[in-house]
């Protein structure tokens, strides 16, 4: 036990399979920790095969079934080619699960709204599966193999509403076009949720500020020590005094829109 309810253990991988264009789905067997999962939270992985990395990689803890856990990810350099390979009965050392996640809305609350970017799916599948009222996932992609996931927000009973930016499935345009118009029809109560690339998340943000709505970012910042130790994923983040930095492993990766002080901020 590392402290606050996170756990490191070498884990089993039980399936690893292909998903779309270069995304893989890899679930491993850790009974200790998936009771402790919450919505938004990742795993800290070292790929035990890969000597020469002593870095570990973090990823958005995907879907959560007994004693296994899955995480979805894309082949992008050095360390996720070499997971790629990877085959079951291998081994991962994680640390999990870490970070503050999101806040599963109340019964009785407006239908949630979710937006995601690519496989920012995996850090809202956890969301939608608990969330008491289903409500509207958009998720955009740059071309059709960036949709990841939208038949299992269909199967929670979410509607799943694509875009994608060459046309190729769904709306053509950005994720945030199909967003505004459902706004423009009902916003009052609703609240945001988003997890993806930094301009899709400032757009949300900025969104949801005009119209007076809350909002919470799952914030995509590189970490390399995933404990609070290194500071190197921090953002700038409003206080009563300001602003200060924060570490988005610790204190995030899911902040209050509101908070978040944009490079573009005065």
């Amino acid at each position: 036990m590392l402290g606050g309810g996170v756990l490191e253990r070498t884990v089993p991988i039980l399936t690893h399979e292909r998903d779309t264009g270069g995304y893989f789905r890899l679930a491993v067997r850790a009974p200790d920790i998936t009771p402790l999962v919450q919505p938004g939270q990742f795993a800290h992985v070292r790929i035990l095969p890969l000597k020469s990395a002593l870095l570990r990689r973090p990823f958005s803890i995907f879907q959560v079934a007994g004693e296994t856990f899955s995480i979805l990810y894309k082949a992008v350099g050095q360390g996720t080619e070499v997971l790629s390979r990877m085959r079951p009965g291998e081994e991962l050392n994680v640390i999990a699960p870490l970070g503050r996640g999101f806040t599963v809305p109340r019964a009785g609350d407006s239908r949630p709204l979710l937006v995601a970017g690519g496989y920012g799916m995996a850090a809202l599948y956890l969301l939608a599966q608990r969330a008491p009222e289903k409500g509207i996932v958009f998720v955009g992609g740059r071309r059709r193999q960036d949709i990841l996931c939208v038949d299992e927000f269909r199967a929670l009973g979410w509607e799943v509403r694509i875009t994608t930016e060459d046309g190729s499935l769904g709306e053509p345009g950005l994720v945030t076009q199909p967003l505004v118009e459902e706004l423009r029809r009902e916003s009052a109560g609703r609240k945001l949720f988003a997890c993806g690339p930094t301009g899709m998340l400032r757009a949300v943000g900025r969104i949801a500020e005009e119209r007076g709505m809350a909002a919470e970012l799952s914030m995509d910042e590189h970490m390399c020590c995933g404990v609070g130790v290194c500071l190197t994923c921090v953002i700038p983040v409003k206080t009563s005094a300001g602003w200060e930095y924060q570490r988005t492993c610790m204190e995030g990766p899911v902040f209050d829109a509101r908070q978040v002080v944009w490079e573009t901020d005065p």
